[in-house]
């Protein structure tokens, strides 16, 4: 008789089972949370108003002086204003790394 064959009989599904752990944890770990914060980035950007403090993406702190359907208006403290896209404004507070 001959010893039976180690490989053979494995079942496939243990040896996928580490290849499905590692995706549920970044799944978990990296791609739930990043959806999460785009979905409030979202949620934010829609319901911008009229004098809403807001960060650029490139650092500048503003006021929301007038929202428009793709842009607003930020009124900066020296009184000037700018004409900022919606999608390069940011929730004050947060750094670069938690957007």
């Amino acid at each position: 008789m001959a010893p039976p064959d180690a490989q053979g009989n494995a079942n496939p599904i243990m040896s996928f089972l580490p290849l499905i752990i590692i995706v549920v944890i970044f799944y978990f770990f990296m791609i739930r949370p990043q959806a999460k914060r785009a979905k409030e980035q979202r949620k934010f950007r829609e319901n911008l108003k009229k004098g809403d403090e807001v960060m650029t993406l490139g650092g500048i702190y503003g006021k929301v002086a007038e929202v428009e359907e793709k842009t607003v208006i930020l009124e900066m403290v020296d009184k000037s204003k700018i004409r900022v896209d919606k999608s390069a404004l940011s929730m004050p507070g947060q750094t670069p790394l938690q957007r």
